[in-house]
């Protein structure tokens, strides 16, 4: 397994025809330069982002730890790379922007509550940015993936390093699709027909579907810099500062859905919201019910059998 960190390419020049490589200077410009330049890391090849950064947070003596984004690490492949309930990321260099974020928050462990749809409200509202006269295409998914014309853009992950009574160490993984792969994309259908409905993922979507000329370069810098953002104001805010945010993005406002776990269906109804700790608002027959994140997964009424 390599590990090289690459020299940027021509500094400030957009990437030529088929020069999809990340130019780091040019990304520092755009935005990533929110955090320190020795805390972007690209590397061409690691078994998973999330893991590296994991094992260095654990590693942080935690009773003198300093608040803010410590590492940004974005690889162009992931031998291990892998979302909720343990799916794994496919992709192939050059084509989708994955990379992690390593931060310490000034909140405990139950302080924490939302954060994965505070960074769906960054990621789709940077995504937007690029693309201002087709962001009415981006949308929310809870609990966490971005959609571009319902077809999944990007992924999210939380994992958290350690709490204490005052701070969390957190790594947030990014997925994003930057341009098509059609060739990935048969094979995913091909693969998702030979499964039950409720075992089957959203299908992909690629930024470049809405914005031909997308590219790794300023999608992390853009989305760095709403992370950043958004780490600030989450801290002092928790996620009640980003609740009226996420409901403008949501998807299936007003929809019927069914809530799937372990296969299963254990809820349905019209889902109306998020409340102030992220958890999903069904209206059902029985009054409303508030449904917590975790391997639970999402479908509309008539997508699920």
């Amino acid at each position: 397994m390599t590990d090289t960190l690459f020299p940027p390419p021509n500094a400030g020049a957009a990437p030529e025809s088929g020069d999809w490589r990340i130019d780091r200077d040019r990304a520092r410009a755009g935005g990533a330069s929110a955090i320190p330049s020795e805390a972007l890391e690209i590397v061409d090849e690691t078994a998973s982002t999330n893991t590296d950064l994991m094992a260095r947070m654990k590693a942080l003596p935690r009773e003198r730890v300093a608040l803010g984004v410590h590492a940004v690490r974005a690889a162009y492949r992931q031998t291990a790379g892998r979302g909720r309930q343990g799916r794994t990321w496919q992709t192939k260099p050059g084509h989708a922007l994955t990379f992690s974020l390593a931060c310490v928050l000034p909140r405990p462990l139950a302080g924490l509550a939302g954060l994965s749809l505070a960074t769906g409200v960054a990621v789709a509202e940077a995504l937007g940015r690029l693309t201002p006269s087709e962001a009415a295409r981006v949308r929310l998914k809870w609990p966490n993936d971005v959609l571009l014309d319902g077809r999944k853009l990007a992924g999210i992950l939380i994992e958290t390093a350690w709490s204490t009574a005052s701070a969390s160490a957190v790594v947030i993984g990014v997925g994003i699709n930057v341009r098509r792969d059609e060739a990935l994309e048969a094979e995913l259908e091909a693969a998702a027909s030979s499964l039950p409905a409720q075992a089957r993922g959203t299908p992909p979507a690629a930024l470049s579907q809405a914005l031909p000329n997308a590219n790794l370069t300023d999608t992390l810098a853009v989305v760095v810099k709403a992370l950043t953002e958004m780490i600030e104001r989450f801290g002092a805010h928790g996620f009640a500062a980003f609740v009226d945010r996420w409901n403008a993005y949501h998807a299936y406002a007003n929809r019927e859905v069914v809530l799937i776990e372990k296969g299963v269906e254990f809820a349905r109804g019209t889902a109306t919201g998020v409340d102030a700790s992220g958890q999903l608002l069904l209206a059902t027959a029985t009054g409303t019910q508030a449904i917590a994140t975790g391997d639970v997964s999402l479908r509309l009424a008539g997508e699920a059998p």
